[in-house]
């Protein structure tokens, strides 16, 4: 067992020793101890080398105009907390979970995808954020680091888009914080697609380069949103009383009016062990809930699209947030693609 792994089962035990002895000094010493050697371990841990092709998931060298680093959503429900990226049958999984997504991109885009040490599924049930936070760390000092590698191989100045979806989407974000402050970089990005995690006003506050996105072609700029039925009272990317930033998929605007189903190009949905893909033109509207900010899905039967995920109460739909616009966010990647070109001075992208 590595290092990494030991202390994060102590640091676990010292949660669990928290709750049931809460008034204990030695107790309260123990967890904070396994807190501060964690994050230690987690600085100090080598990360993986991506300088191994083994190593992604895809690393095209494909004739497009931009690139995409594309970052995979939660697969691992084997591990307690850190995917171990050596491990087959994940990245089966993980790879799955790409191929479901890079459809969106791939006609637009040079698709860069990396294997990383994600946090597994169940850091998100039972967890605080705080709890949470080393091992979602650890997962991006992967995720940065395989950035910085492409960054230095394969870019070569050229037009850049940040996507992924849940844990992807949150590893989206820090990358925008931590890389995209510098105007280079900045002025390199087409947009980011990061369905599925919270975009705030605290966040676009504090870090100028986040921006929300307002319509169709802005570049620079955040899409996102948070799909739900109508009534839905809180969940985990917006716990009941929060307020997330979103964007009509249909519209491509950002106020309350609702968006007919018939503008919807197509839900896409893929079946897990065949990799099968079942199309759905115009299945569902949508439009921004005024008070939560998230998207409410119209014309369908939340019965029929379980939450699925533990502790997610019905009409909670954010394992379908790629999905039920699937069709229009592929279009709108071209869209922002060719808006981003002709404002540098590049053609229209090939048909």
């Amino acid at each position: 067992m590595s290092a990494v792994k030991r202390v994060l089962k102590r640091f676990a035990a010292g949660l669990l020793c928290g709750a049931v002895m809460l008034g204990a000094v030695s107790c309260a010493g123990e967890e904070e101890n396994a807190r501060t050697t964690l994050s230690k371990l987690v600085e100090e841990s080598p990360v993986t080398d991506y300088s191994d092709p083994n190593n992604w998931i895809r690393f095209d060298d494909t004739d497009r105009e931009a690139d995409v680093f594309l970052i995979a959503p939660t697969v691992d429900s084997k591990d307690e907390y850190n995917m171990d990226v050596t491990d087959e049958k994940l990245r089966g999984k993980m790879l799955s979970a790409l191929n479901a997504q890079v459809t969106v991109y791939e006609e637009t885009a040079r698709v860069y995808s990396p294997y990383y040490s994600q946090g597994s599924m169940k850091l998100y049930s039972g967890m605080t954020d705080e709890e949470r936070e080393p091992y979602l760390r650890l997962a991006y000092r992967d995720i940065s680091a395989a950035f910085e590698y492409y960054l230095k191989n394969r870019n070569n100045g050229r037009p850049i888009i940040l996507a992924g979806f849940s844990q992807g989407a949150d590893m989206c974000y820090r990358l925008l914080e931590d890389h995209f402050g510098s105007s280079k970089l900045k002025n390199q990005l087409v947009a980011c697609y990061a369905p599925g995690w919270a975009l705030t006003d605290e966040m676009t506050a504090k870090y100028p380069q986040i921006v929300a996105a307002k319509s169709a072609d802005d570049i620079g700029v955040v899409v996102s949103f948070e799909c739900e039925a109508e009534g839905t009272e809180g969940s985990l990317v917006c716990p009941k009383g929060s307020r997330i930033i979103s964007i009509n998929p249909l519209s491509w605007s950002t106020d309350t009016s609702k968006a007919d189903k018939s503008l919807n190009k197509g839900a896409c949905f893929f079946d897990s062990k065949t990799g099968a893909m079942t199309e759905i033109p115009g299945l569902c509207g949508c439009y921004i809930d005024p008070g939560r900010g998230t998207l409410i899905v119209t014309d369908i039967d939340k019965a029929d699209y379980p939450a699925l995920l533990p502790g997610q109460e019905e009409g909670v739909y954010h394992i379908y947030d790629p999905y039920f616009f699937y069709r229009n966010i592929q279009e709108n990647v071209r869209v922002r693609t060719e808006a981003y070109l002709a404002a540098n001075g590049a053609g229209e992208l090939a048909a």
